[in-house]
């Protein structure tokens, strides 16, 4: 059976051969036992109902045993046959060339060498999915391949209820992941829904088909670890910078201290993700042994190298030994994915890998209580070194959160947190208050070329804008010109030819819109799939992150984010997403986002001024109301030069009064 055969097929009607369970794939830790026994039965009777009646006999035990050694029923007999990899679009069995780029982005999602954990779908962040098994992954790609540009297929929490009539406009996909009622919306509510098969947590770009590789975020870590530093005073050279995390996006750290020009530690627990960002160039050296690595800090340091060090053992041991041996850290951080510390995101010290799955699935109390002892461990060191002179900073993980509920000293005496978030002290209001955020687009030609080109039509770009931008934003637009110049020379390819560039609207559309002349002029030999991040200007509420510099009591709502996506659907989104959850953890953040497919027509360039405008400018709206000085500039120059757009505006008053009549 050919690619484009199997892809038709959709779910199999007869029982395909099993396949064997691969230990050399990086595999998810086995969930906790969480499902009571009649639970257990809704669990098959869901995951049976994908398939015919005559087939249940065969496939009831192995979803059971599936069930009980895992935690979850992935249906690993149905992985498909084919290598998982993007293909150039025209490769792709379908009759709307929308639909085979979204084909493209999800397989670009799976493939090994981008996701985290491939056989369970799990694309970054220990529990990110793109889809809860591989029934629905079958059903995706049929659906996909068979619908037209006047269909909608409707997706919640990757199970594709189907296609509907619509109209060329309206969006091909329509993603939902998460969406609980809110008092449903605990740790342990998601490990249930997501056991019983009716739910699942997207993370951001994982569930949205958006996903890049540690490329995704590699340019936002430069610009957080860049401004980190120049806090600290002085050059970049021989700064020491330690963090965790390797595994999905945090694999972009080290290759982010290299393009800022210090020293990077990071410490990772899993030897098979360290090995495979090793692999893939974006760590310079592993070590294991901490007698050996400190020698090497010290080493690399003192002759100001632009090196990134890997640990492959716990980060609570590096924390503790650099504090013990007085070793001066400039910047410090953290990736791991401390969103998810119950279920494989965290893991204590004092134990190995394995010792802590076997933990965490057969007495999570105590995995629990072993998670929480190395937070509060961790951070006695971390405080230790920021008393020496250590700028530390949250990136935005939940490591501040999830250590001040383990009792940790983590608090100032009026309950704030004593370090701040990036988002606080460096991207809020130097990168989302203006409108800065993380663009990106990937080539559908698949072509090296093709992205080549990408890159130098938006270096020509942002150098026409820079010429004319005001003094506010200048230093953004240094560092990003900066950074698209040297995006080639930096090989930061994982998977799809895609590239990732801070921009602000301006930057955003006028980009966008050269791509589609080019592509209309035949430059491109193919289509571009345009998107972002959800952690960025409109398109995340999350006041423990994106919004973590809004001041005005309304960080807890979630109105940009949903008035977001719900734009963007109107406006010329070729796909849009609403998830709970993502970056800081399930019923913690609201976040979505979109892609749009341009393929050199006027339609295109239409949805690239309509939607791109909308999905910058609500978050500044939004931003300036708070009363953010900066946002509030970027939207009255946006009023100056947009007929049309008029936003309310905050009237400032005097804090001094309103104090004095209030006592």
């Amino acid at each position: 059976m050919t690619f484009q055969e199997e892809i038709l097929q959709g779910i199999p009607g007869q029982l395909p051969e099993a396949k064997a369970y691969d230990k050399e794939i990086n595999h998810a830790p086995k969930r906790k036992d969480i499902l009571t026994a009649e639970q257990k039965v809704l669990a098959l009777k869901n995951a049976l109902r994908y398939f015919p009646k005559e087939l249940h006999e065969a496939l009831a035990p192995e979803f059971a045993a599936e069930l009980k050694e895992y935690g979850r029923i992935y249906m690993y007999r149905y992985r498909p046959s084919y290598p998982m990899y993007a293909r150039p679009v025209d490769e792709y069995p379908a009759k709307s060339r929308q639909a085979a780029a979204i084909m493209a982005m999800i397989q670009n999602n799976l493939d090994p060498r981008v996701a985290q954990h491939p056989h369970e779908l799990i694309i970054y962040g220990g529990n990110g999915a793109i889809f809860q098994n591989w029934a629905q992954y079958r059903l995706v790609m049929q659906y996909l391949a068979t619908m037209t540009d006047e269909q909608t297929l409707v997706m919640y929490s990757g199970h594709p209820l189907g296609l509907f009539p619509s109209h060329k406009d309206a969006p091909r996909v329509i993603v939902t992941n998460g969406m609980v009622i809110p008092n449903y919306s605990k740790p342990d509510d998601w490990e249930r829904f997501n056991a019983l098969g009716v739910s699942q947590y997207g993370q951001m770009t994982a569930g949205s088909y958006m996903y890049i590789g540690p490329q995704g975020i590699v340019h936002g870590t430069t610009i957080t670890v860049m401004n980190a530093a120049r806090k600290q005073g002085g050059s970049p050279a021989g700064k020491l910078f330690v963090t965790a995390g390797l595994g999905g996006m945090s694999g972009a750290q080290p290759k982010a201290g290299n393009i800022a020009g210090v020293v990077s530690v990071t410490a990772e627990i899993n030897p098979k993700a360290a090995e495979k960002r090793y692999a893939q160039g974006w760590v310079d050296e592993l070590h294991p042994n901490l007698d050996e690595l400190i020698p090497r800090i010290r080493k690399a340091v003192a002759a100001k190298e632009v090196v990134s060090l890997a640990f492959v053992g716990n980060v609570v041991d590096l924390w503790e030994r650099l504090a013990a041996e007085h070793i001066h850290v400039d910047l410090g951080s953290d990736q791991t994915s401390l969103h998810n510390p119950w279920a494989g995101g965290y893991y204590p010290v004092g134990y190995t890998l394995e010792q802590s799955k076997e933990m965490m699935a057969d007495d999570p109390d105590a995995f629990r209580c072993a998670v929480q002892e190395s937070l509060r461990r961790q951070v006695a060191a971390i405080n230790k070194l920021a008393d020496d002179g250590m700028y530390f900073f949250d990136y935005g993980n939940a490591f501040l959160l999830e250590s001040s509920r383990a009792g940790a000293d983590i608090l100032l005496p009026d309950g704030r947190f004593r370090y701040p978030s990036y988002v606080q002290d460096i991207m809020g209001p130097m990168y989302f208050d203006y409108g800065f955020g993380p663009f990106r687009w990937v080539c559908m030609s698949e072509k090296p070329s093709d992205l080549q080109k990408t890159d130098e039509i938006a270096m020509r770009v942002l150098g026409e804008i820079a010429a004319h931008s005001p003094e506010e934003i200048a230093g953004q637009m240094r560092d990003n010109i900066r950074w698209i110049e040297e995006a080639g020379r930096n090989h930061l390819v994982v998977g799809s030819q895609a590239r990732i560039l801070y921009a602000d609207c301006e930057g955003r559309t006028q980009i966008a819109l050269a791509f589609n002349e080019a592509i209309r002029r035949g430059e491109l030999e193919g289509p571009v799939v345009l998107g972002r991040d959800h952690h960025d200007v409109s398109g995340t509420d999350s006041p423990f992150r994106e919004t973590s510099n809004i001041y005005d009591g309304s960080q807890f709502t979630a109105d940009m984010a949903v008035q977001n996506v719900i734009g963007d659907g109107f406006r010329g989104a070729t796909w849009v997403s609403i998830h709970n959850g993502g970056g800081v953890g399930w019923g913690e953040v609201i976040n979505g986002g979109f892609g749009m497919v341009i393929d050199g027509s006027e339609d295109s360039a239409r949805h690239i001024r309509e939607m791109l405008f909308w999905d910058v400018n609500n978050g500044i709206a939004r931003r300036s109301w708070a009363r953010n000085e900066a946002a509030r500039f970027a939207i009255e120059r946006e009023m100056a030069r947009t007929p049309g757009l008029r936003v309310t505006l905050p009237n400032l008053a005097d804090e001094d009064l309103i104090r004095k009549n209030l006592n």
